[in-house]
């Protein structure tokens, strides 16, 4: 048997740099949150624009629908949606709702509309299952 006369230090060295990575990612964040910042003031204050989001519709046939308002099924329906989307500002926020049982199509071309216009505050409703 191999007797051993010096501890080994190499476990040690690792477990220190570790807990040295974490004091120092911990401590990033906690300063971040507590600087003395005094904001400057000015005389006229913009309210934060808020905008309401325009909601899409897909039904289980593919029926369009802009806010409630049926715009038809196919490519005249999305002919129809994109002048609507022009209108919009790419902070507008979109819901998307679409059927489990609409075709993947339509679902692709609205998209689609809404990457050529620039809107990408996008969200897709789903149901908890």
């Amino acid at each position: 048997m191999k007797r051993m006369d010096q501890i080994n230090v190499i476990p040690f060295i690792d477990v220190m740099l570790v807990l040295l990575a974490i004091v120092l990612t911990t401590a990033t964040f906690i300063v971040e949150g507590r600087l003395p910042i005094r904001l400057p003031t000015a005389e006229s204050q913009a309210e934060p624009a808020v905008t309401e989001p325009v909601e899409i519709a897909i039904d289980a046939a593919g029926q369009l629908y802009w806010a409630g308002e049926g715009l038809g099924m196919g490519p005249a329906a999305l002919a129809e949606l994109a002048p609507r989307l022009a209108a919009l500002s790419p902070q507008t926020p979109v819901v998307l709702r679409v059927d489990a049982q609409a075709r993947f199509e339509a679902f692709v071309g609205v998209i689609d509309r809404l990457k050529v216009q620039g809107l990408e505050r996008v969200s897709i409703l789903t149901r908890r299952s």
